[in-house]
């Protein structure tokens, strides 16, 4: 489990190609690699890893033909930079949102504006995981977790402050771009509440409805 906040911009070091799918060496940047073990996890742009070596200033992970399918990460080039962050400990501030690192699906930049110091992207995502996506909701994208601020459409609007501009890799994102997606875990579990719900026929207090008026996607 993570939370989201980046702890340290990473760098692809190799790629190799090992039976159908990779082992990805990535150079470690300023995360504290101290108390990490073999077998532990480690979020790479928002997918969750198994770290199968340790190096200096660097790890080695895995990356099975699933997640080539599911992610962006077959995209990876020798060079390329990518946000990193350690799994949470119970003991943690937990400063963004519940994240598992599963991306859910891959969207889209469709525009970069300008705010004041903070840029503006609007995001498009994939039609199957809007349902999931509230405004003033949270959304894991690349790894980081942010704040929906509106939705438009089949897009999502997002508002990064220079602080996350420049300590992730979102400072590089351009229209066009592909992006990994995480949706809130806790829509997803209301989802299939709900439905479960409505199969057995029991009652509920909570009705749809009632959701609905809280602002939860059903």
């Amino acid at each position: 489990m993570f939370t989201g906040i980046i702890e340290a911009l990473g760098q692809v070091r190799q790629l190799q190609p090992q039976g159908g799918d990779f082992r990805m060496t990535l150079a470690s940047g300023g995360l504290d690699l101290g108390d990490v073990k073999l077998g532990d996890s480690i979020a790479v742009s928002g997918v969750c890893l198994t770290v199968v070596e340790l190096h200096k200033d660097g790890f080695a992970v895995d990356i099975s033909r699933e997640t080539l399918d599911k992610t962006l990460l077959g995209s990876l080039k020798t060079g390329s930079a990518v946000n990193l962050e350690k799994a949470l400990r119970l003991a943690d501030r937990l400063g963004g949102h519940l994240v598992a690192g599963h991306v859910d699906g891959v969207g889209q930049i469709h525009s970069v504006q300008n705010s004041g110091r903070s840029q503006v992207f609007a995001v498009t995502a994939p039609r199957e995981l809007l349902r999931y996506i509230a405004a003033k909701g949270s959304i894991c994208v690349d790894g980081i977790s942010l704040t929906v601020n509106a939705l438009e459409g089949e897009q999502f609007m997002l508002n990064l402050i220079p602080h996350t501009l420049t300590n992730t890799t979102a400072s590089a994102w351009r229209a066009g771009q592909a992006v990994n997606l995480e949706v809130d875990l806790i829509a997803r579990y209301l989802e299939r509440w709900v439905a479960t719900e409505a199969q057995s026929g029991l009652k509920s207090e909570i009705t749809r409805e009632s959701l609905a008026a809280r602002g939860y996607p059903v």
